[in-house]
């Protein structure tokens, strides 16, 4: 494993083989992957820090949908990457989807968990509202961190898991305010992908008690992207990787045996 700084994002890469993106979700970073990097044998990883998100400085434009894409495919430039596969996770499903159709060329597949087309209507004010908390600083991320471990977590996770809600409140806790709130913002913002034209094998993986990624918006996500796969996760919230390593690893398993 190597970490590299490329355009400001902090970026680790592992492995040989065949190109595999990870993209993580808000709040999270590169190490939404370490529980289920033993999927990815075969493969030369690339896990970035999103912009504005863990070590992965700000740029100078606000955070959005279509920055977060540019800032993925000029990273991949630099590193002379072109075909890949993307798994990603949350937030990071969104960004996934409009690259995949702005780059349809590139993506070999999408291994997406946690996923969205975009926000509910209903649930932008309140994101917007996380941003604005968010930028109250340490004391705020922490309050922000408290929420969503009690909110996106499975009761099964709640009970028996409490290293995991630790990690999901340290992921959280972590982040810069400033990059988080942006975050926050980019996400209240998005806009579905147009993923009805996309031709690539794609997976997607959420929890039964995942209330950001229903398994009722999946299924009809899952719709528009032809020839897709759904699994619904027993005893899972919305942290997939953290709460379900071994299921993810399985999935994610048998979804790269199938394409080789």
């Amino acid at each position: 494993m190597s970490t590299h700084y490329v355009n400001g994002l902090a970026v680790e890469i592992d492995g040989q083989g065949p190109a595999l993106l990870c993209i993580h979700g808000l709040g999270g970073s590169s190490n939404t992957w370490t529980p289920v990097m033993d999927a990815f044998e075969g493969f030369r990883v690339i896990r970035p820090d999103l912009p504005g998100s863990a070590r992965s400085a700000l740029a100078p434009q606000a955070l959005s949908i279509d920055a977060y894409v540019g800032a993925l495919a000029g990273m991949l430039d630099e590193l002379e990457v072109d075909a890949l596969h993307v798994a990603a996770h949350s937030l990071g499903t969104i960004v996934a989807q409009h690259f995949a159709v702005a780059h349809p060329a590139r993506v070999r597949s999408l291994a997406l968990f946690g996923p969205l087309a975009a926000p509910p209507d209903a649930g932008r004010a309140g994101i917007r509202g996380r941003a604005e908390l968010a930028r109250g600083g340490d004391a705020a991320m922490q309050e922000i961190a408290d929420a969503i471990v009690k909110g996106a977590t499975s009761a099964q996770t709640k009970r028996d898991q409490p290293a995991v809600l630790a990690l999901v409140r340290e992921s959280v806790m972590r982040q810069p305010p400033e990059g988080y709130a942006q975050s926050c913002e980019a996400l209240a913002a998005a806009q579905p992908a147009a993923v009805e034209g996309l031709a690539v094998p794609a997976l997607l993986v959420t929890g039964d008690q995942d209330g950001v990624a229903p398994a009722a918006n999946v299924e009809a996500l899952a719709t528009r992207i032809p020839g897709s796969r759904q699994i619904v996760l027993g005893d899972c919230g919305h942290w997939t990787t953290y709460e379900k390593p071994h299921a993810c690893v399985e999935a994610l398993r048998e979804f790269y045996a199938a394409l080789r």
